[in-house]
């Protein structure tokens, strides 16, 4: 038995009552901001508006206010989250900051959502545009999308990352199956290592397509485990398990989380590397924890849920701050680069609304 085992699952109530908090914070921040985006992270516990729709986080922001109409169904958020369609469209249309993999992470939650849940037809429309666009990052003879910069970029080309797992869904949404498919093969192959630990990003020879070495970004070293990267790699490779059918997506997924849970500390937020533990003095990342829980409650299977539960109820107790305007505190977004170190993040609170609502509404249909 572990440390987590012991901790308890939450009930009803206490669920009802972290959503009905978190609302309060969109509520303070819709007010706040607009039709503007939160920075990527909090900054001393509070986020800053940033200066236009730029980065791969923005769609987070939009992304939160649909998951508060379905909780809520207040008209209210669904037309504040549709407002930002116009900001998406343009800047697909122009080109703006467009040359990354992230296009998924920012149309899926942007435009496929306001398509599929209000028709909006600019909606559709600038989604198709970006799953276009993304498929020009393809590198034919690797079989996978590049990651980060121009495509002419020496130090980015043949990179791709496991975050590019959840960036595969606009491509099968927009009928690009087989691409999506043959890139996450690659990383089942290679970026999953013997251990079940995960390379951060994994190069390829893009002229030749062969397999040529993993590195980390983010990470504590090349050869230890993101805590990020890994949850990325549980809840990724189980939705694109549910988009082909494959088994070993499954397995992949299935290996991942079982190496994510042996390795949390005692309250089941994981420190920002797996490789650290208690005692460690290394922060949280409170960010990886709400990944990997919507990724368990993926997998469905008793063991994987049961685990998610007692994570999101560690995460309501004790990484919650009312004085904050994240939804979740003690993130880490990079902590090499001293970026967004013990801050709340944007995808940290997304991916934490998006538990609370798969909790809430058993029914409730995700945008992956």
């Amino acid at each position: 038995m572990t440390a987590i085992d012991v901790r308890p699952t939450p009930d009803a109530e206490a669920v009802a009552a972290a959503v009905a908090a978190a609302l309060r914070t969109i509520d303070a921040n819709l007010a706040e901001f607009g039709d503007r985006y939160p920075g990527d992270t909090t900054v001393r516990g509070r986020y800053r508006a940033r200066d236009g729709n730029v980065g791969w986080t923005t769609s987070f922001w939009p992304g939160m206010l649909w998951l508060a109409s379905s909780l809520t169904g207040s008209p209210r958020y669904a037309e504040a989250a549709a407002a930002h369609v116009s900001s998406f469209a343009s800047r697909i249309a122009s080109r703006t900051d467009v040359d990354t993999h992230d296009l998924g992470f920012l149309y899926t939650l942007s435009c496929v959502v306001p398509w599929e849940r209000v028709g909006d037809p600019v909606a559709r429309a600038a989604a198709v545009d970006a799953a276009d666009h993304l498929v020009t990052r393809v590198l034919p003879a690797a079989g996978i999308i590049q990651a980060w910069g121009d495509l002419g970029d020496e130090r980015q080309r043949g990179r791709t990352i496991i975050d590019s797992l959840m960036n595969t869904p606009l491509l099968f949404w927009a009928g690009y199956s087989d691409i999506a498919q043959r890139h996450v093969e690659q990383l089942r192959d290679h970026i999953l290592r013997p251990d079940n630990t995960t390379f951060h990003t994994f190069y390829w020879d893009p002229a030749t397509g062969a397999p040529l070495r993993g590195e980390t970004e983010q990470g504590d070293s090349d050869e230890s485990c993101w805590a990020r990267g890994q949850a990325w790699g549980i809840y990724g490779f189980a939705l694109n398990h549910r988009h082909t059918g494959d088994p070993s997506f499954r397995d992949a997924a299935r290996r991942c989380a079982d190496r994510f849970l042996a390795h949390l500390p005692a309250d089941g937020v994981p420190y920002w590397d797996l490789v650290f533990g208690d005692g460690s003095g290394e922060e949280r990342d409170s960010s990886a924890a709400a990944i990997a829980v919507c990724g368990l409650l993926e997998l469905g299977e008793p063991r994987y849920v049961e685990a998610a539960l007692r994570i999101l109820g560690s995460l309501m107790d004790d990484y919650v701050d009312p004085s904050a305007n994240a939804l979740l505190v003690h993130g880490v977004y990079d902590k090499p680069k001293g970026v967004g170190v013990d801050e709340g993040n944007l995808w940290g609170d997304y991916f934490y609304l998006e538990a609370l609502t798969r909790v809430t509404l058993p029914d409730w249909n995700d945008p992956w």
